[in-house]
């Protein structure tokens, strides 16, 4: 995939070109994924804490990793999606089963846009892989907001509120939420809120990139 060299095996990049990676090992809240001394909750986190329990990211969102996403996303690489369900289930703890993993929806306009939604590919291989249950219908994203990318955190949350709903019983659950890029982590705090909300007693994000300050 970057380097175009046929010694990947079954995934989408070289174990040297894998070496190279912008692997997300530094120390880090284990809450939201940003960085903090000793793996302690960070300071934001103890103020504010997100809905979401805990966050585990395999990469931080540096090239070349931002370009095989945006790769994967618009020209729907499927086999990227297998190359990091594979890396997350070797790469993240998995202390106890979920009840349940659900992928981050798309707005129904977004997915006509898109073609697909690139969380759900990623999450449907993490179900077969970790044999845990994938509900992609779950949660329904009911407001269209625009790219959320360049925006400041207190509009990306304000922009987020009540963006979800959730038609399952998920009374005592743990549930795993699947994204590919946790920015702000605000889309993902509001879908928490939401299935806690429905009852889920434990939430853990699981995404491909995490985007640290510069």
């Amino acid at each position: 995939m970057l380097c175009a060299a046929a010694n990947g095996g079954d995934l989408a990049i070289c174990p040297e070109c894998l070496k190279d990676m912008p692997w997300h090992r530094q120390s880090a809240c284990p809450q939201c994924g940003l960085a903090s001394s000793d793996n302690h909750i960070c300071g934001h986190c103890l103020k504010s804490p997100p809905a979401f329990d805990s966050t585990h990211a395999l990469f931080r969102y540096e090239y070349p990793l931002d370009a095989m996403l945006q790769h994967y996303k618009y020209r729907q690489t499927l086999n990227i999606a297998k190359t990091f369900s594979e890396l997350m289930t070797a790469s993240f703890p998995l202390d106890q089963p979920f009840d349940r993993i659900i992928p981050m929806p798309l707005h129904p306009k977004r997915l006509a846009e898109r073609g697909f939604n690139q969380s759900v590919e990623i999450a449907r291989l993490l179900s077969k892989r970790l044999r845990m249950p994938l509900d992609s219908g779950a949660c329904t994203r009911i407001k269209f907001s625009p790219p959320q990318a360049s925006l400041p955190l207190k509009t990306r949350i304000k922009n987020m509120r009540g963006a979800f709903h959730c038609d399952a019983t998920l009374s005592g659950e743990r549930v795993m939420l699947v994204d590919d890029v946790m920015t702000t982590g605000a889309s993902l705090h509001e879908l928490a809120a939401t299935v806690k909300s429905a009852g889920a007693s434990h939430v853990e994000c699981w995404v491909v990139a995490r985007t640290l300050p510069r």
